[in-house]
C-alpha cells in the first residue's frame, strides 16, 4: 500500500501503534485518520533510529494525539531515501510543510514575508498641492473624489492614481 504526497510515493499508512524499528534515511508523515481520509499532522525526517519508543518519546507526541483525536487515529507513512543525504530530505521535508501546513509543525513553517512594498505615501491636500506623475512627469488632475481618497488622472499619459484625503 502507498500514499502519494505532492510527486513522492511514500510507503503505508499503517498504523502507529504498528510500527518497529529500524528506521534509516527517510521522510515520515504522521497521518491522522477521519473515516476514509488521511490528513498530515506532521511531517519529520530520520538519520536512523532503533528506537522501539521513536515515536512515542517525540516531543510532538501529545499535539499528534490532540490533533487526531485518539492514539488509535495515528498512522506512520514513510518514504526511504536511502542514497540520499540530509539536505536532499530537508528539501522534502519543506516542500511539504510549505504545500500541507501539518499542524504539528508549526515551529518549522517558514515565516512568509510579503511580496510587495509599502510605500510611505506624503500627505496630500488635493486643493493646492501640484501631484507629478510618476511616469511622465506631468500635472495629475483630480478626477473623482471618494469617499476616504481621491482618484487623480495625468493630463499627460492618462496614468491613474488614488490618494487619501487628509
Amino acid at each position: 500500500m502507498s500514499i502519494q504526497i505532492l510527486q513522492y510515493e511514500f510507503l503505508g499508512p499503517i498504523p502507529l501503534e504498528e510500527w518497529g524499528p529500524p528506521m534509516e534515511k527517510l521522510v515520515y508523515l504522521i497521518l491522522s485518520r477521519d473515516k476514509d481520509k488521511f490528513n498530515i499532522v506532521y511531517v519529520g525526517d530520520c538519520e536512523k533510529t532503533e528506537d522501539k519508543s521513536f515515536f512515542l518519546q517525540h516531543s510532538q507526541y501529545k499535539c499528534w494525539v490532540d490533533h487526531s483525536g485518539s492514539e488509535k487515529s495515528l498512522y506512520l507513512a514513510i518514504l526511504p531515501l536511502f542514497e540520499s543525504d540530509s539536505e536532499r530530505r530537508k528539501i522534502i521535508f519543506q516542500k511539504i510543510i510549505a504545500h500541507y501546513k501539518p499542524l504539528c509543525n508549526s515551529a518549522d513553517m517558514p515565516k512568509s514575508k510579503p511580496d510587495y512594498i509599502v510605500r510611505k505615501s506624503e500627505d496630500v491636500n488635493t486643493k493646492s498641492e501640484k501631484i507629478v506623475c510618476l511616469c511622465c512627469g506631468a500635472e495629475m488632475k483630480p478626477e473623482k473624489l471618494l469617499q476616504k481618497s481621491t482618484l487623480f488622472r495625468c493630463t499627460g499619459c492618462g496614468l491613474s492614481d488614488t490618494r487619501m484625503n487628509c
